[in-house]
């Protein structure tokens, strides 16, 4: 397993899989995708690209940290889940997020992903809440150090 910076117009396929399946490709296009600090990682296995990731430098005000990174977009193919590659994105983003002077990144995470996200370190804030067409979500955190 290798894991790689990536453009964003890579993470579409397996973001249109996994996470918006029900809609169409250009629902995976986000608009801060090509903003100049946001970053997106691809987790490699036998050449072939299986999970992605994307970074964004921005901040939910239910946080009081000055400087913050959001995660959104995780996805891994289902072969592939449970193999650590959702973590090892999550390890190679952190000293980047941490080179761009953040000390928070957080996400709004599907229900269903609460688990893996505790596992590796995120807290939940608040209630869950419904995203259209998606389902319910919560917010959630870790601390950079």
């Amino acid at each position: 397993m290798e894991v790689l910076r990536i453009k964003a117009s890579d993470t579409y396929p397996i973001r249109h899989k996994m996470l918006r399946h029900n809609g169409t490709v250009e629902d995976c296009i986000f608009n801060s995708d090509n903003d100049e600090l946001t970053f997106h990682l691809g987790a490699f296995v036998d050449k072939k690209l299986v999970s992605v990731a994307s970074f964004y430098f921005e901040r939910h005000l239910s946080f009081s940290d000055t400087y913050q990174y959001r995660l959104r977009g995780m996805a891994t193919l289902p072969e592939y889940q449970g193999k650590g590659l959702s973590s090892a994105l999550l390890k190679t983003a952190f000293p980047v997020i941490k080179q761009n002077q953040c000390t928070l990144l957080w996400c709004n995470a599907r229900e269903k992903a609460m688990g893996f996200y505790t596992q590796v370190g995120f807290h939940a804030t608040g209630e869950l809440f419904s995203v259209p067409q998606i389902g319910k979500h919560r917010l959630m955190s870790i601390t950079i150090e």
